[in-house]
């Protein structure tokens, strides 16, 4: 009897993940024309005299497509009487190499135009965004202007949605008539909104906070699904999730190596 011939069966083809190399020009403009299609699809740029800024989101897109994160390393507050204002630092961190490779510095004010009646939570924020787009701007420019669109985040321009809203426009009309009936009262007014808002901002992570988990996530044992993980979400941090978040790490290596080393006896 004869017997039928199986056919080998095909090697099962895992989806190729598409990564690019910032060293390679060639892969990096197939990245520009992905990325042209993204922020198009998404709408996430802004229109500053007929000109197209891209949104800090199709900037952080670009960078994940390289491997390459924004981590806060301080954000400062130098605040006066007068004004609120908060200066941003931050590094971008290359997954693949594990080592930093850009920087970029911002700062926000509510003296700035739009900004009059922002709270101080929205100024820092701002200060932070302002710092992920420049830093990705320092390295990844040209591929922005690959993309077709223009190589400034669009954070930093001062455009129509920064006029003043109709509520700063009315802002000063009852200021005159309040001003003879309690004008003591009036400059009293601003301290206690300030004291809540110190009270009330988060302490976040410090900078040697950030740095050891960073230390503690290269480590050969701990995985890059792992380390994509807390990386994304180590700005999120406060100083207490942090130093719980450093414990975890140490303890989940040491865990890991001895459990290695068991195996190996």
């Amino acid at each position: 009897m004869s017997q039928a011939v199986k056919a080998p069966k095909e090697p099962i083809r895992k989806p190729k993940v598409e990564s690019y190399d910032l060293s390679h020009s060639d892969e990096t403009l197939h990245l520009a024309t992905d990325l042209a299609k993204f922020i198009k699809e998404n709408k996430l740029t802004t229109n500053v005299q007929g000109k197209e800024f891209v949104n800090v989101e199709g900037w952080q897109y670009a960078g994940s497509r390289l491997g390459i994160v924004p981590v806060v390393e301080h954000v400062i507050n130098v605040s006066n009487d007068q004004e609120i204002k908060y200066q941003a630092k931050v590094i971008l961190f290359d997954l693949k190499s594990g080592q930093t490779v850009g920087a970029g510095f911002a700062v926000c004010s509510n003296k700035e135009q739009g900004k009059k009646f922002y709270q101080e939570f929205a100024i820092m924020s701002m200060a932070q965004t302002r710092a992920i787009g420049k830093a990705y701007r320092n390295i990844l420019a040209w591929i922005i202007r690959a993309a077709g669109y223009e190589p400034t985040p669009a954070e930093e321009m001062d455009y129509g949605g920064n006029t003043p809203t109709v509520a700063e426009t009315q802002a000063p009309t009852p200021a005159p008539q309040a001003a003879p009936a309690a004008p003591v009262a009036m400059k009293a007014v601003p301290a206690e909104p300030v004291a809540a808002t110190e009270s009330s901002a988060p302490a976040y992570a410090s900078a040697s906070q950030k740095e050891e988990i960073i230390r503690l996530l290269n480590h050969p044992v701990v995985t890059r699904a792992e380390k994509t993980k807390m990386l994304l979400n180590i700005n999120r941090l406060d100083e207490e999730r942090a130093t719980q978040a450093i414990a975890k790490l140490k303890k989940a290596i040491d865990d890991r190596e001895n459990g290695q080393t068991a195996a190996a006896a």
